[in-house]
């Protein structure tokens, strides 16, 4: 989770035979905040989670809460078949995804430090040029996940 994410507990429902912890995580955009479902098997104690992809907007955490709250056992059910349906299904190429853009990231913040001064200009250069050569040889392991569902 983000650190400006926050989970809540909505209720515990049984869907198709199973009983789930039903969650809310919610976020704020900069404008409003907004909900994701979240889903997680009772039964097994290591559960990620299923998180559905629809949200639910509101203006506070709490309208947010209430109105997850608000939703009956059959409104879940459609929730949670979507979360099901919507599953990521290309993790690797996503985690390599995730890893490209925090590189990237990096790149800029070495590269703004050392134009600020606040860092040495070799020494920047020096890391500029390895998180480089580390975005090239992830750039080069896309073709390996592409279309790889795990």
């Amino acid at each position: 989770m983000q650190e400006d994410e926050e989970e809540l507990f909505v209720t515990t429902t049984d869907i198709d035979g199973r009983t789930y912890s039903v969650s809310v995580r919610v976020d704020f955009d900069g404008i409003e905040h907004v909900g994701h479902l979240l889903f997680r098997d009772s039964d097994w104690e290591e559960d990620e989670g299923l998180r559905d992809h629809g949200t639910i907007p509101g203006r506070s955490r709490d309208d947010i809460q209430a109105a997850a709250r608000a939703l009956s056992n059959h409104d879940l059910t459609l929730r949670h078949r979507r979360a099901i349906t919507d599953r990521r299904r290309f993790n690797g190429l996503r985690h390599l995804t995730q890893e490209v853009l925090a590189q990237i990231r990096y790149l800029n913040k070495v590269a703004t430090s050392m134009r600020a001064g606040l860092l040495d200009v070799e020494e920047a250069a020096n890391e500029i040029a390895s998180t480089e050569q580390r975005l090239h040889d992830m750039v080069g392991q896309l073709r390996n996940y592409a279309g790889v569902a795990t």
